[in-house]
């Protein structure tokens, strides 16, 4: 089979193991770059590679917006396209459906959009969303879902649960249906939804089992509006569900201390734009928190961003140096500063796994989170 999933070792609900794809082997848990666009923002695929990164996430609704999936399999498919040799996942444009709010109307059938590139109308269906992502050839290809707002109540909730179990069904089908000519190996994960009601989360586990044996399994509809605590609860209640020998991928989720919580309480896969978004406006993640390179208190501090980070930002570059960068609008502290914030998410998990396989994950999780915290820019 060129899926398998092995738990080598575990800490409670943590757990190190390797996910094995057509395109190469992931050791778990780890950090996915966003590659929304075919592009993790600033970064070519040799800086991905040098920073630890074995998997990496493009996505299907705007990569068939722009410049066209069809397109991109006449090229070879998303791997040659972009010239990324590792393991890929295309999210299905699920999230879309609550991020381009203004610009959709949902229906049983689908979702038509409004692009926000020319306000074409596109109607998306859990059908044309496989046939996109076989197009796209990514190694694992995710379900078109329904995603609400994180505070939604449970009857909200458990509409936007049970019409991403019924298009999940829909998904299936067309992705049994197209397996005899498909251009690329892929398998399809199904996405737990329900809100911040863990009976919906339980239920949408059982939907999903029913409808077959899955490589593995997303968790989506969180980190959009709920609270921290909420987040981390549903999270234990889809870990008791959740077969414990399949990964699952916790969408959307990036900040270090979400990876640590998620690591926690059984999740394998993160992904989320933060780390180049932030890097971006100037943000960085520290091991002593978060912080600004454009403070005026950097102007002329000749240290690393983070003493303790190994990677080239760090290890070649000064604060004064950077924040001069920012200030004079110089495009290269935009790439310095997302090179640091992937490197930093990659190596964390990479200690994360370290210390799962020597049983000191607990202790090391807590005395990272309570120095991450005690001097931050942000509170929890």
């Amino acid at each position: 089979m060129p899926f398998s999933f092995n738990v080598l070792q575990s800490q409670g609900a943590a757990r190190a193991g390797v996910f094995a794809t057509p395109h190469g082997d992931i050791a778990t848990p780890t950090f996915m770059p966003v590659g929304t666009l075919a592009t993790v923002k600033a970064l070519d695929p040799d800086d991905l590679h040098r920073a630890g990164a074995t998997m990496v996430l493009s996505n299907a609704y705007h990569l068939h917006l722009r410049p066209g999936d069809e397109l991109i399999r006449s090229m070879g498919g998303l791997h040659k396209f972009m010239g990324w040799d590792g393991p890929m996942l295309t999210d299905s444009g699920g999230f879309q459906v609550f991020s381009l709010e203004t610009l959709r109307t949902i229906s049983e059938q689908g979702v038509e959009f409004r692009s926000h590139i020319n306000g074409d109308a596109k109607f998306f269906t859990p059908e044309t969303v496989i046939g996109i992502e076989r197009n796209l050839g990514a190694d694992v290809m995710m379900q078109f879902d329904h995603v609400i707002p994180g505070q939604s109540a449970e009857p909200v909730a458990r509409d936007a649960m049970e019409r991403s179990a019924r298009w999940l069904a829909r998904c299936l089908t067309t992705f049994n249906e197209s397996a005899a000519n498909a251009p690329f190996e892929q398998a399809l994960f199904p996405i737990v939804q329900g809100g911040i009601h863990p009976d919906l989360r339980r239920e949408s586990v059982l939907r999903i089992a029913e409808l077959g044996d899955w490589v593995g399994f997303g968790v989506g509809g969180l980190s959009v509006g709920e609270s921290k605590p909420d987040m981390y609860a549903m999270l234990e209640t889809t870990d008791a569900v959740i077969p414990r020998d399949r990964p699952r991928y916790l969408m959307g989720v990036g900040f270090p201390e979400d990876l640590i919580e998620g690591v926690r309480r059984g999740i394998d896969l993160f992904d989320c734009v933060a780390p180049t978004r932030m890097g971006r406006t100037g943000a960085v993640f520290t091991h002593d928190g978060r912080l600004n390179v454009k403070r005026a208190e950097l102007r002329a501090d000749p240290g690393p961003l983070d003493p303790d980070c190994d990677c080239p930002t760090c290890t070649r570059f000064s604060r004064a140096y950077l924040r001069h960068l920012f200030v004079t609008e110089e495009i290269l502290g935009l790439r310095l500063l997302s090179l640091h914030n992937v490197h930093f998410l990659i190596r964390l998990m990479r200690t994360a796994r370290e210390h799962i396989a020597s049983g000191t994950f607990d202790r090391w999780s807590a005395d990272w989170l309570a120095r991450y915290f005690a001097k931050s820019e942000i509170t929890r």
